[in-house]
């Protein structure tokens, strides 16, 4: 068994490190052949150049931006960006990646990068940014943060996820709340149903619902919607402190507590309630069963508010929306961010005028409003925001003690040990045979192997920094 997992760990972590060797190679090719601003990190491992002491003349109006906003809701949220963007004079020239939470464009990008075809501006969030700042890959941001006082107006926790080395290396867009449960107002009418505040009446709401013959949760068997569950199930169980324990600090002896089976157990009985069995849906598939009253919940981001509504759903008529089961006083987050790739210098004011404007209350005000998120800035107004939002801004402003990094979206720990994580999640709620015990010895032998692997790899230790 131990072999088993090491193997799997090594794997994982030999896939990132392949990629990160290449991408070193490229940017020391990139930087002899056209010097740019890389931040120092690049000259810290000995691949970059020193700085050119003046910019090229020229400069280029038009950035390639990579993210992976595909739904509907998330479509108009970035043609907003791109409108915005071209009222300064500046083309988004679009690069988008399908795929829930950016696992394919995540693969995209590193190829581009070892390809040496970078994208201008890329979604790039949580731990992740540290990781490819570490690479020296990512243009610095502090002029523009300090003029527009960035550490002023940002939330801590956005700043702790922007910054590398002191050093600000990506813009923040919005909040998600990632432990959202929606509920069908009409359904739970009907059958004298409250929104459930704990496991105890969740599991009591399911029973109610499968007894009148409808489904009680809209959910799928994609890794990281499973994944996604587990750690709402994690927060509710074990509260922020035991959260951060589990998937940051990524403790043997979290893996073996009580509160990891009851957890897992939860995950199972989950799936039981399922009358049919469970197909890889997409995010949005799952939202559309919700949308068409085939389910009476969904546990899933804030994000899905913005497509119920292109769905023909109203938000405190046709559905509710709270903090799912036992973790309504917390905020599972997880922050949208772009980076901007460094290179040659005749994209950076362009590059620098797209922060600013992103950072700005009204871009804030009017993405998240199409995005389902919250503005990152705290001087946001929460009464212009609906109610969901609303609950989120103003849990989320309480501070480090009700929040909880997102380990599916990146928050938590770094790349490697986030899929290994995910893919061992997936492999035991598919698995109806494999012990409890079992999945929690495997997540202890994975944290043992991935702590001693990760010493020095950026923002694995130390994720949870600020919050």
């Amino acid at each position: 068994m131990t072999a088993s997992i090491g193997q799997v760990a090594w794997q994982w972590r030999e896939r990132w490190r392949a990629t990160t060797i290449r991408a070193l190679l490229v940017v020391a090719a990139l930087a002899c052949a056209a010097p740019g601003r890389v931040h120092a990190a690049g000259q810290a491992i000995g691949i970059v150049p020193p700085l050119a002491a003046a910019a090229p003349a020229t400069q280029s109006s038009g950035l390639q931006v990579l993210h992976w906003w595909t739904s509907t809701s998330e479509r108009k949220a970035a043609d907003l960006l791109a409108a915005r963007l071209k009222s300064e004079g500046i083309e988004w020239q679009d690069a988008a990646i399908p795929g829930g939470a950016g696992i394919g464009a995540g693969k995209v990008l590193k190829g581009r990068v070892v390809a040496g075809d970078a994208p201008e501006v890329t979604q790039i969030i949580g731990v992740s940014v540290a990781e490819w700042a570490e690479m020296g890959l990512l243009l610095e941001l502090d002029s523009v943060a300090v003029a527009d006082d960035w550490n002023g107006v940002l939330f801590p926790t956005v700043q702790d996820l922007i910054h590398y080395r002191k050093h600000t290396m990506a813009a923040p867009l919005g909040i998600h709340r990632v432990n959202t449960l929606y509920y069908n107002r009409a359904l739970f009418a009907r059958h004298g149903l409250a929104p459930p505040r704990n496991w105890n009446e969740f599991e009591a709401v399911a029973r109610r619902l499968l007894a009148v013959g409808v489904e009680p949760l809209a959910h799928s068997s994609e890794p990281w919607q499973v994944a996604t569950l587990f750690e709402n199930l994690v927060l509710a169980g074990g509260g922020p402190d035991f959260y951060r324990e589990l998937f940051v600090r990524r403790s043997p002896a979290a893996a073996f507590d009580a509160r990891t089976a009851r957890a897992l157990q939860h995950l199972r009985s989950v799936k039981g309630w399922s009358r049919a069995p469970l197909a890889e849906r997409s995010w949005t598939e799952v939202a559309r069963q919700f949308a068409r009253g085939q389910a009476a919940m969904m546990i899933t981001g804030d994000w899905a508010k913005a497509e119920l509504g292109g769905l023909g759903m109203t938000l405190d008529r046709d559905y509710g929306c709270t903090g799912a089961p036992g973790s309504d006083r917390y905020h599972l987050y997880s922050v949208d961010t772009l980076s901007m790739f460094a290179g040659d210098y005749r994209h950076r004011q362009a590059q620098e005028k797209m922060a600013r404007l992103l950072l700005s209350p009204a871009v804030q005000a009017e993405f998240n409003l199409l995005k389902g998120g919250v503005p990152v800035r705290r001087d946001a107004d929460p009464a212009r925001m609906d109610s969901c939002a609303r609950a989120s801004w103003n849990t989320f402003a309480k501070g480090a003690g009700v929040q909880a990094p997102s380990l599916v979206h990146r928050m938590a720990t770094d790349e490697a040990t986030r899929d290994a994580i995910i893919a061992e999640v997936h492999r035991f709620f598919l698995d109806d045979r494999a012990p409890v015990a079992v999945a929690q010895r495997r997540l202890a032998a994975l944290f043992r192997l991935f702590n001693i692997t990760s010493q020095g790899t950026p923002g694995a230790q130390d994720t949870d920094r600020g919050r």
